[in-house]
């Protein structure tokens, strides 16, 4: 028993000490010097979820959790998607501004610079009494000024660090990791744009 328990908490913590990777992965930042406000949309399209594809995890949670309790599945599936406008965007957008003050970032505003933040990949983590993985969001983050596309940005594997056990909920866990995401973003724009 013993055993077990120390191979769950050492896979556990190799699990959590990912480290963030933000790039440049094509064309240039600099137009954003003279840019005040940007437009902020989100995609979640063609997304995989560990390594199944969205569709796949969802039906497979929602299936697993109404077996175990008549409709948790079905609350489990409208969180899933209702998060994403009540938690990690707001988190994300927060932590943005908040590193990166120069900039406004909002959502539906009008103006001639776009940033698309496109999630491809999500790992929900886990918070079970023996072991702990963190959630992890990959970002393909597309800048669009006049209606071209102006720059790229990569951000892969942006933690999403918790402590305790206040993170039992898979919604908590990731909006960390958004959180995370929009933190490191701003940083990047700032050094990257001078």
């Amino acid at each position: 028993m013993k055993k077990l328990i120390i191979i769950l908490l050492s896979s556990a913590l190799a699990g959590g000490a990912s480290a963030q990777k933000i790039k440049l992965t094509s064309g240039s930042l600099a137009f954003l010097a003279s840019v005040q406000s940007v437009n902020v949309s989100f995609d979640y399209s063609n997304m995989k979820v560990g390594k199944m594809s969205e569709s796949e995890y969802v039906k497979t949670k929602s299936e697993e959790y109404n077996k175990k309790e008549s409709g948790r599945g079905d609350q489990w599936k409208q969180s899933w998607t209702s998060d994403r406008e009540e938690r990690f965007e707001p988190k994300f957008l927060e932590l943005l501004a908040k590193n990166a003050p120069k900039w406004s970032f909002s959502k539906g505003s009008e103006g001639p610079v776009e940033m698309k933040v496109h999630t491809t990949f999500t790992e929900p983590g886990f918070n079970v009494v023996v072991a702990k993985q963190y959630a992890m969001v990959d970002l393909t983050i597309t800048f669009i000024q006049n209606g071209s596309e102006a720059a790229v940005v990569t951000v892969g594997k942006a933690p999403g660090r918790t402590y305790g056990y206040g993170d039992l909920d898979t919604g908590v866990r990731i909006t960390e990791a958004y959180a995370a995401a929009g933190k490191y973003l701003g940083k990047f724009l700032v050094k990257s744009v001078k």
